[in-house]
């Protein structure tokens, strides 16, 4: 019976040891794997929740307009013999679009040009009949009147053919104004002609979109008290349609309310934004804008206070629970926090703590 008593004290003794062995294991396994895990708790930083005056952004389209659209125009009559731009071609102020060209012009140079030899015959007439006169003139052999006659007549051609040399430089000029010039630089939005058409003088041949592209807001009169010139809105990238927004989205860019048109129209206030990098937009295209309609108090915490985990965003309080909230719009100074937290609640962020530790389902399941 002793014996008995014996070996089970025996037993009880090494299934203890094997227990505590292999609790001792588990803790030594526990402590290398949070030495080795970049998980770092330092610098921990605590925030007090409080409410700040936030904008009330409002989404909206905004069409992409021009500042100015300039008509390049036909400074004379002619047939258009040359074409050289077309729909959507970027042009330089002073570029050539177009040639016209008007036959007269030829026949004109080319009248003047025999007129002008006939005109330096008479000349040359003249000044050798003017020699004769004033040797005759110098024996008081003919009178004065014969004299100043022939004098007359040596300036009359000689001014009839500064006339003309005249006249022929103004043909050259038309034939020179029978390029089309682009008035100032930007995108050509149409063209009016085709080659061979008859161009009248003024007719306009391309209107030119300048490069100055601006931002035209509709709003509805409710919200024209609140905005001025100067305040920021929030632009959307190209072709961008959702107006969600993620914590890490910094897809938008700043622009500026530069003038703000006095009347409305059909109740509604239109508005123009100046923002930079609008010049391979189309002219009329949409673009989604969020434009400062109000002011409000709202909860805002900087963005690092936040982490995310399986879809859900999580804070920690200073006791060490963490709580689930609801994050809005990036706003000045970090993240609006829609719901799960109040104020007076602090929180506490830890720097450098790193993503390594939060497991996918996959990696869990392994």
């Amino acid at each position: 019976m002793e014996a008995d008593s014996n070996n089970e004290a025996y037993g009880m003794f090494c299934t203890t040891s094997f227990k505590s062995c292999r609790l001792s294991a588990m803790y030594v396994l526990s402590g290398l794997y949070f030495f080795c895990c970049p998980l770092v708790l330092a610098e921990i930083s605590e925030l007090t929740v409080k409410q700040q005056q936030v904008l009330d952004l409002k989404s909206m389209f905004a069409v992409v307009q021009t500042v100015d659209v300039i008509q390049a125009r036909a400074r004379i009559g002619g047939t258009l013999i040359e074409l050289l731009t077309d729909e959507g071609d970027m042009v330089m102020a002073g570029q050539k679009l177009a040639r016209i060209s008007d036959p007269k012009h030829e026949l004109k140079i080319a009248a003047s040009a025999s007129k002008l030899r006939s005109l330096e015959a008479e000349l040359q007439l003249a000044q050798t009949t003017l020699k004769r006169v004033s040797r005759l003139y110098a024996l008081d052999k003919i009178s004065k009147a014969r004299f100043d006659e022939v004098q007359t007549e040596v300036e009359v051609a000689s001014a009839d053919i500064n006339e003309l040399r005249s006249d022929q430089a103004v043909i050259r000029q038309l034939q020179v104004e029978g390029d089309v010039l682009a008035p100032a630089s930007g995108r050509v939005l149409k063209v009016s002609v085709t080659d061979g058409s008859v161009i009248l003088p003024g007719e306009p041949i391309a209107q030119i979109a300048a490069e100055s592209y601006i931002l035209r807001l509709s709003l509805p009169e409710r919200h024209a008290r609140f905005i001025d010139a100067g305040d920021t809105v929030l632009v959307g990238e190209r072709g961008m349609l959702d107006a969600k927004y993620t914590d890490g989205d910094r897809s938008h860019r700043e622009g500026k309310i530069s003038r703000i048109y006095p009347e409305l129209n059909n109740g509604r206030v239109a508005a123009d934004v100046q923002v930079h990098g609008l010049g391979d937009f189309f002219v009329g295209e949409r673009v989604r804008v969020w434009v400062p309609t109000d002011k409000r108090q709202a909860l805002v915490i900087p963005a690092e206070y936040v982490h995310h985990r399986y879809g859900r965003s999580y804070v920690q309080l200073a006791g060490g629970a963490e709580v689930v909230v609801q994050p809005g719009l990036p706003v000045e100074g970090g993240i609006e926090i829609l719901s799960g937290l109040r104020e007076g609640d602090i929180l506490r962020a830890t720097a450098g703590q790193s993503t390594v530790n939060i497991t996918s389902p996959a990696e869990y399941k392994e």
